[in-house]
């Protein structure tokens, strides 16, 4: 009989010593694990209104948004027109104007150069009636798309919606 206790004893040390080690286990990886999630900082960084309402025909705003500029142009109907004319199919990074706009008056970009990330002049600027980079030389026109220099890509278009008429949201909702 008592080997049958000391089985029931070791049984019983075995089982506790095992829960309390898985339990240890799981309370030294959840910080770990929690830390793979975004912090609030991050997460209030992740989308951007802005209020398009006062923004004038030709008139152009530099919205913050992760860290990064992002240009905000209310185009005219000239820098429309300009977008869509010409022979684009021989641009280094071909894209049609209405691939790169949900509304025609309004383009969205991400105002870094694609060839080092410098931060390009205002539309009006480039020899192509859009933006300059002025560290290298880079043209865009007033769609964004690269024209001339040393830029290998057209200005990126982040992910944005239009709330309503007056607001404008940069970036995907988490």
């Amino acid at each position: 009989m008592v080997i049958e206790t000391e089985e029931n004893r070791r049984d019983f040390l075995i089982l506790a010593t095992s829960a309390v080690g898985v339990a240890g286990t799981a309370g030294a990886a959840w910080p770990f694990i929690r830390s793979w999630s975004p912090s609030a900082d991050v997460l209030a960084q992740a989308t951007t209104e802005v209020n398009i309402g006062a923004l004038a025909e030709g008139q152009m705003i530099t919205i913050p948004w992760q860290g990064k500029p992002v240009f905000v142009l209310h185009r005219t109907p000239e820098q429309i027109e300009q977008a869509k004319d010409g022979d684009f199919e021989k641009l280094p990074d071909f894209a049609k104007d209405e691939t790169r706009v949900q509304k025609k008056q309004y383009l969205v970009l991400l105002a870094l150069c694609t060839h080092l990330g410098c931060v390009p002049q205002p539309i009006g600027t480039g020899d192509f009636g859009g933006f300059l980079c002025p560290c290298h030389g880079s043209h865009y026109d007033t769609s964004g798309r690269i024209r001339k220099g040393p830029a290998p890509a057209n200005l990126a278009v982040p992910y944005y919606a239009f709330k309503d008429d007056q607001t404008l949201v940069i970036g995907k909702p988490v």
